[in-house]
């Protein structure tokens, strides 16, 4: 009789255990299960050096917040276009007012979210020991200083299109010669290594102004205002993913902290993301306070 009480003392422990674990591991399970989304958010990433920090950052956050973070490669209009049709649901680089036109296109799919960072310059940029050329209006009649040819970005990008619209505006015999971002500050490097004349299209947040002595041109006609840098979303967004929506509707960042990140990145050869960590442990506050913690 005593061995019987002593086996069944035994089984009604191990039932009781059983049960205690099970409870403990569906808790967990379901802790999990908050934690993780089930939810994909796809960023679209232009060839832009200024892309890469916001970008990289604002994925890490999504992906501690539980989402499934992924990137999608495309020139600026097939960005917006990706946007429109829901295959792309955030950029977090767009110019204004350059990028107007791609939101009025889309207006009705695509929403102006947030303002990244304010007042960012843009435009033709010349080396400063060219002293004579300080506007577009200087070129006239000296193009061939230049070989004719100014360089820019890629073809689609708003920044070209407006490029050309001033070439024609001020009449100039200049030829614009698009490339890759790469390509159009190798080209540039190369003519400025020897001191010969040479404009390029600049903009910051970019290393070039800290690596070049360069100057914008100035212009009395509007082209290339000064910008701010936005962040866009697919309209829909709001509804499907209301936690990261509420987080990018509150993004913002100094243009002097991406252009640190950019030099780290591009200069000092050190990983995106360990450099987007990095600013995010530097800025926890302000994370909380993006996120609404």
């Amino acid at each position: 009789m005593k061995k019987f009480l002593i086996g069944l003392m035994a089984a009604l422990f191990v039932v009781l255990t059983a049960g205690c674990s099970s409870d403990n591991q569906s808790e967990g399970s379901g802790e999990e299960a908050s934690e993780s989304k089930d939810q994909t958010i796809t960023f679209g990433v232009t060839p832009w050096t200024s892309t890469v920090p916001p970008t990289e950052i604002a994925s890490l956050v999504l992906e501690d917040m539980g989402y499934t973070v992924e990137h999608t490669d495309a020139d600026v209009g097939s960005v917006f276009m990706g946007l429109s049709r829901g295959d792309i649901d955030v950029f977090m680089d767009s110019w204004f007012p350059m990028h107007k036109v791609h939101l009025d296109k889309f207006s009705d799919s695509v929403e102006d979210t947030a303002v990244s960072y304010p007042e960012a310059d843009t435009g033709w940029v010349v080396p400063k020991y060219m002293e004579d050329i300080n506007s577009i209006e200087d070129l006239k009649g000296k193009e061939d200083l230049f070989d004719n040819k100014m360089y820019g970005i890629e073809e689609g990008a708003s920044a070209t299109k407006e490029s050309k619209e001033m070439i024609e505006e001020y009449g100039l015999d200049i030829e614009h010669v698009a490339s890759s971002e790469g390509g159009m500050l190798a080209q540039a490097q190369r003519l400025m290594s020897q001191e010969e004349p040479v404009i390029f299209f600049g903009w910051r947040p970019h290393t070039m102004f800290n690596k070049y002595d360069i100057k914008v041109l100035k212009n009395d006609k509007g082209f290339f205002e000064t910008s701010s840098v936005h962040v866009v979303t697919n309209k829909d967004l709001k509804e499907n993913a209301p936690e990261a929506y509420e987080f990018l509707s509150n993004w913002s960042i100094s243009i002097d902290d991406v252009e640190e990140m950019i030099v780290k990145i591009e200069e000092e050869d050190q990983d995106p993301k360990e450099v987007a960590r990095e600013w995010i442990e530097n800025n926890q506050d302000k994370i909380n306070e993006m996120t609404g913690k």
